[in-house]
């Protein structure tokens, strides 16, 4: 069964990014290199779903205009779509959409086959996924660092009636929480 993995980093106090989308913070923390963690996650993702505002980030920091090819490095083949209600820059492989995510999930559902699809950035979109019951997890790796206020995490209200803590895992300075979402 396909699953819906929101899967991102995050601040102690609960923020994605500054107010002003920058994620300096994050790249101020020390870190291990990845580990096999991200290598074995992203092997089981089979289509993926992003925010507008990553997208741009991704684009602008690591130049990707540029360098097109960065992407297919990355991500591969992996089918991609980026939620916006604007005209953004195109890169090969990526798709756009807009409005309600139900029928965006369903087609990224049948572009996964047997693989999970990887929220990977939005605290809105994974917000708006979780609203309709299409976000089945939450992985997130927590940062030592606190913003004050910025781009929250997800905002919406969830309880834990709605989330099932199942895995801690330290990491260096980082922490990794995964939740499953009850539905």
């Amino acid at each position: 069964m396909v699953r819906t993995i929101y899967y991102t980093a995050t601040t102690l106090d609960g923020f994605l990014a500054t107010a002003h989308d920058s994620l300096d913070w994050l790249f101020e923390v020390p870190a291990e290199p990845p580990t096999e963690r991200f290598s074995a996650f992203f092997a089981g993702i089979g289509a993926f779903l992003m925010g507008s505002a990553t997208y741009e980030w991704i684009l602008d920091h690591e130049k990707v205009l540029e360098h097109p090819q960065k992407w297919t490095s990355w991500y591969g083949e992996t089918p991609s779509v980026v939620m916006t209600t604007r005209e953004l820059p195109v890169i090969s492989g990526v798709s756009f959409a807009r409005g309600d995510v139900r029928p965006v999930h369903a087609r990224l559902v049948e572009a996964a086959g047997e693989r999970d699809i990887w929220v990977v950035g939005g605290g809105e979109l994974a917000g708006q996924l979780a609203d309709v019951g299409l976000l089945d997890e939450l992985r997130l790796s927590v940062a030592p660092v606190t913003l004050g206020s910025g781009k929250p995490l997800l905002p919406r209200v969830l309880t834990s009636k709605d989330l099932e803590l199942t895995g801690v895992e330290p990491d260096g300075q980082f922490v990794h929480l995964t939740y499953t979402v009850k539905h």
